[in-house]
């Protein structure tokens, strides 16, 4: 039978194991407490800034180099200037005072940036220009858009293909450099017809819900045109919203630029055209790279993704249902 004195020894005994357990655990805590604190102060910070986030296009984009950040364990900042280019501006400056190490950004205004990227430029910032060009293009240690200008010229073409003359108008964003580019080769490729005339040129800043109601004006000044190139997909669709209001639609053919769901639906409904399709997947996952790249040192190209044409007769080969 144990005494009272062993019967003491082994309860203090316990008591000291488990004080000494309780101390491991402590120290534990704290460690992870510390390395943790160590591991978000040696995160990197990217920070991302496009020109609108109520474009499905760009939330597609952002989301690849989302992953990206995540799969690397450091943090990103997304900030919206919903087609400000002085709140732009004004967000970037702030994300360059909260110190970020590379931006990725797609410029409201192609000729605003200059002098918020050169100070991105002087604080040591990697800047990558995704999706439309900057006027000084010294500023960005990579570029990554789709091939703008292809993106019109293929769609002209094939509007030569179906129209022997016309009467076009065109929705445009001028003050974006792939707005001015898509444009371009549109014209371009339908000025070998001199039976096809432009009738208007009316800017929409590739926004369904400005391009709707400048159709309409234009519609109700007792205009007369036969089709509408639109520099995207989002001016599409209010393209052929204000049409189908007025009964005009399966009269008029309105072309896109984009290759975004709801057009692709379109298509295939044969309200829509035709479109140029982009790849925003492969432009995130690209600007993904770049950005961790240049953060390692190394040299990064500038890159231009190609594009496709999609019409009634390829669109359900090419996933109708989402972005690619």
């Amino acid at each position: 039978m144990e005494s009272s004195a062993e019967h003491t020894f082994q309860l203090w005994q316990w008591m000291a194991n488990i004080v000494i357990l309780i101390f491991v655990v402590i120290v534990v805590i704290i460690f992870c407490q510390d390395h943790s604190k160590s591991q978000k102060e040696q995160s990197l910070l990217i920070g991302c800034s496009y020109m609108t986030m109520n474009n499905e296009f760009y939330r597609i984009l952002n989301e690849q180099i989302s992953h990206k950040v995540e799969a690397e364990r450091d943090r990103i900042i997304l900030r919206d200037p919903a087609l400000n280019e002085e709140r732009q501006i004004e967000q970037i400056n702030e994300m360059i005072d909260q110190g970020i190490n590379a931006l990725v950004v797609t410029p409201v205004d192609s000729s605003s940036l200059t002098e918020v990227l050169q100070r991105a430029k002087d604080n040591g910032i990697k800047v990558v220009v995704v999706d439309t060009d900057i006027d000084d293009k010294s500023l960005a240690d990579c570029t990554i858009v789709s091939d703008n200008y292809k993106a019109g010229y293929i769609v002209g073409n094939y509007y030569l293909k179906e129209h022997k003359d016309g009467r076009v108008v065109i929705l445009t964003h001028e003050e974006t450099s792939s707005g001015r580019e898509r444009v371009q080769g549109f014209k371009d490729a339908i000025s070998t017809n001199k039976n096809v005339r432009i009738v208007a040129e009316l800017d929409c800043k590739g926004q369904v819900e400005i391009a709707l109601p400048v159709l309409k004006g234009y519609i109700d000044n007792g205009a007369s045109f036969d089709s509408v190139f639109c520099l995207n997909d989002p001016s599409a669709v209010g393209a052929a919203s204000a049409l189908e209001e007025y009964g005009f639609l399966y009269k008029t053919d309105v072309y896109g630029v984009d290759g975004s769901p709801d057009v692709k639906a379109l298509i295939a409904e044969g309200k829509i055209r035709a479109t140029a399709q982009q790849f925003p997947t492969k432009l995130g996952n690209r600007a993904a790279e770049a950005v961790y790249a240049l953060l390692k040192g190394e040299e990064v190209s500038d890159d231009r993704v190609s594009v496709k044409l999609l019409t009634k007769d390829n669109v359900e080969d090419n996933y109708v249902d989402r972005w690619q």
